[in-house]
């Protein structure tokens, strides 16, 4: 995460906000008298709620888990080719 004071990200508000947002990558800004702060996209904070929300989610948690042991031992379940097709949008 790259990190610049508040006076830089002031300056340069618009160029700064706007690699935030098409790099995905957040961005620490630092205050002489006071906390840091971190800029980061809407889609990216939705994003990383919702892992939030996935990973302090027991059940899912578990769900997960039995998932990969399964798949692991090969007997997961197995989407036919029309399925996949649906997935990944084909």
């Amino acid at each position: 995460m790259d990190t610049v004071s508040v006076n830089k990200f002031r300056d340069n508000l618009k160029t700064l906000v706007e690699q935030v947002v098409s790099q995905h990558e957040p961005l620490k800004v630092t205050r002489r008298a006071g906390e840091a702060f971190v800029v980061m996209s809407a889609d990216d904070w939705e994003r990383e709620q919702e892992t939030l929300y996935v990973l302090q989610n027991q059940d899912l948690m578990r769900q997960i888990a039995n998932s990969l042991e399964t798949h692991t031992r090969g007997q997961g379940y197995t989407p036919t080719n029309e399925q996949m097709d649906e997935i990944i949008g084909i």
